[in-house]
């Protein structure tokens, strides 16, 4: 059984990586100008590295090596890489377009969204309150395409990208780790391919700027995997529970941060659609709390 201890060294964990998560659209507005596709390049080049480095320093290549010589593997992790690829593209592109309130709401309905996908794909059941917490998020979302004029497609796509990326993920063998390893691997010439075009062709990007913009684009590398590798801790280590309460820090510093810092516009008619959405949150995590109070479930040593 996990400790009392290292239950408690698994909440900071969890705390310290959706901290990070939060924080980091302050990171990518350093980077204001160069193009979310350069970025993303780096993103994957660097951490790619990184992850390389740490898989040699374990000298636990086996896994790694035989989950690249299965052909269903290899399909599962670059579905698994292009999803989060766009993920990646479509939230670095929207920070620095102005548009971090709707990646918060990308993020506050991805639980949900992630639901429904396990419906479609795994034929799970829902409960009567979760059915509930799902129609009030999607009324909100709804609301919010008739006042913006169109669905708010920035956060759908997070949201969707996101939890397909994690669908995928149940269904990979690998830890994560040697699983990020693998999709990053993958998508690690490409990004070379594009990274060297764009240098040549133009005044933008690595080694076109000054120091300090250089070095923040070979820190997209630890960016990505550090709060990776602090989730992969804290999750086996506290309750799945604690974990979907913890991660609505991510979205609500992202909230905060694109309203009270950059000012992005939070009007009136906004405020009823995310009340809703939040709602339907509230609805679902003091839903799912009364389920495993009053119907227990094991938990995993």
């Amino acid at each position: 059984m996990i400790t009392a201890a290292e239950q408690k060294k698994g909440f900071w964990y969890a705390v310290v990586c959706y901290s990070l998560w939060g924080w980091v659209p302050i990171y990518w507005k350093f980077l204001h100008g160069i193009p979310a596709l350069q970025l993303i390049g780096h993103r994957i080049i660097w951490s790619c590295a990184m992850l390389i480095v740490l898989v040699a320093a374990s000298h636990d290549w086996d896994s790694l090596l035989q989950a690249a010589r299965s052909p269903r593997v290899i399909a599962i992790y670059t579905a698994a890489a292009v999803a989060v690829a766009i993920n990646w593209f479509v939230y670095v592109w929207a920070v620095n377009a102005g548009f971090i309130v709707q990646t918060a709401l990308g993020y506050f309905i991805n639980p949900l969204v992630s639901v429904v996908l396990a419906v479609l794909v795994f034929r799970e059941r829902l409960r009567a309150g979760q059915w509930a917490a799902i129609a009030l998020a999607a009324s909100g979302v709804l609301y919010l395409a008739i006042i913006y004029g169109s669905p708010p497609w920035i956060a759908l796509a997070l949201a969707f990208s996101f939890g397909t990326y994690g669908l995928l993920k149940k269904l990979a063998p690998l830890g994560a780790v040697h699983g990020l390893t693998l999709e990053t691997s993958i998508l690690f010439i490409p990004a070379v391919i594009y990274l060297i075009h764009a240098y040549w062709t133009g005044d933008v990007g690595f080694l076109h700027e000054n120091t300090p913009r250089n070095l923040l684009m070979i820190g997209a590398g630890p960016l990505t995997t550090i709060p990776l590798l602090l989730f992969a801790a804290a999750v086996t280590r506290i309750p799945l529970s604690t974990m979907g309460m913890l991660q609505f820090v991510n979205p609500t510093l992202q909230f905060l941060i694109g309203v009270l810092i950059y000012r992005e516009p939070f009007t009136a008619a906004q405020r009823v659609g995310f009340v809703m959405v939040w709602a339907g949150l509230v609805v679902f995590a003091v839903e799912g709390y009364i389920t495993r109070r009053w119907f227990p479930v094991e938990e995993v040593p």
